[in-house]
């Protein structure tokens, strides 16, 4: 399988994003936002992903963190399909359940080639950290629309706000870490009836 790395910056009125990945990391990240939950979010992902991560954002925050959260998810989606290629002899599929304490998630994503996205979290505040939550949602419709997946995104049940958004991020690089590994039996071969995706 070839080398899966790829840097993406996006430049707006708005906000200035760079993202790079390397989709066979070690889990290694370094974030530069100003948004500190969305980065702590993100470090599950590159953690729990075995995927190398790096994010320098610079956004109109002096508004809000919407504009800021939004790109970073559309860069990365974006750099996460330019570093993933054709997809030939990639699993495709991934899945994972997470608890933390009393909450437990569950992300179920395909590497389709089409973007959409089911998100069922019903978060019990609405903030934590100093983090609008509902800004996830954002955060998940960029990377989708971009990445061109659908993904499945549900917190089964939860009364910690910070715990529910982890158990999703955590799951989130779990599911990513299984779709994007090599399945040996797939080398050279897209996994779909179609033979593109």
């Amino acid at each position: 399988m070839n080398e899966r790395k790829a840097t993406i910056s996006r430049n707006t009125l708005e906000t200035q994003i760079t993202v790079t990945v390397n989709l066979d990391g070690t889990g290694t990240s370094h974030f530069d936002t100003g948004v500190p939950f969305l980065d702590h979010m993100m470090d599950q992902i590159a953690r729990h992903g075995l995927i190398d991560l790096v994010v320098h954002a610079k956004g109109d925050l002096h508004i809000d963190a919407h504009h800021t959260v939004e790109d970073i998810g559309i860069t990365m989606g974006q750099a996460f399909a330019e570093a993933v290629g054709d997809k030939k002899g990639i699993t495709r599929y991934g899945h994972a359940y997470v608890p933390l304490d009393e909450a437990l998630s569950r992300v179920v994503i395909d590497f389709s080639g089409r973007a959409g996205l089911e998100y069922h979290v019903p978060y019990t505040r609405g903030s934590v950290g100093g983090f609008d939550v509902d800004l996830f949602s954002e955060f998940f419709h960029g990377f989708v629309n971009h990445a061109k997946v659908t993904l499945h995104i549900d917190n089964l049940r939860g009364k910690n706000t910070h715990h529910q958004a982890e158990t999703v991020f955590k799951a989130f690089g779990r599911a990513l870490r299984m779709a994007l590994q090599a399945d040996e039996r797939m080398a050279g071969i897209t996994p779909s009836t179609k033979g593109s995706l």
